[in-house]
């Protein structure tokens, strides 16, 4: 689509959704600062969430292409960055209720097929990160953005749109959780000094 005035140097007209995306020198430059501080950030706390180094960067880029396209509403939060966590979260709550859809259907078509045997994961890693993808999303969010991330009660209740007092049910039951896995993968490990 066409708008009169606003024609490339080529003559090609932009189209609204190209149009919307022309920012000033100024809002480039602030955008660009805040990918900049947060990017890596997002991009573990999204790691986290899905388990996939993979979807977590799809995520986040997903995610960044979503906060330029909002940059005056993400910029207008009273926290950008609490408004930038819950967009990845409310994303990878959206692929995950994708997923779920998918395999209730018999759609596997490998996409999500994961390819982890070329990293070097050290044993504990991998109960800790299979004991944390088998939390519901809800309270993987919380013990994440508590204890991984170090967010307040107050600040991961905002992040994710709960109550205070949600959050820390589901951090107090997410950790209790986490713990009674572990313990049960142990001895599947095999403990040393047997």
């Amino acid at each position: 689509m066409t708008h009169g005035p606003f024609l490339s140097k080529g003559g090609k007209g932009l189209s609204s959704d190209t149009f919307a995306l022309v920012r000033s020198d100024r809002e480039r430059a602030e955008f660009q600062e805040f990918f900049e501080l947060h990017y890596r950030p997002l991009g573990r706390f999204a790691y986290l969430l899905t388990g996939d180094p993979h979807e977590a960067d799809d995520l986040v880029a997903d995610v960044f292409a979503d906060a330029w396209r909002h940059w005056d509403r993400v910029s207008a939060a009273a926290e950008p960055l609490a408004y930038v966590r819950r967009m990845v979260v409310n994303l990878a709550a959206t692929r995950v209720r994708s997923l779920v859809r998918d395999r209730r259907r018999g759609r596997d078509l490998g996409v999500f097929a994961r390819e982890h045997g070329h990293e070097p994961d050290v044993a504990a890693l991998v109960d800790l990160r299979a004991a944390l993808q088998a939390l519901p999303l809800r309270k993987r969010a919380c013990v994440v953005l508590r204890h991984v991330l170090e967010l307040s009660e107050a600040e991961t209740a905002e992040v994710l749109g709960i109550s205070v007092g949600t959050v820390k049910s589901q951090t107090s039951r997410g950790v209790s959780e986490l713990q009674e896995r572990l313990r049960a993968a142990a001895p599947a490990g095999g403990r040393e000094g047997r």
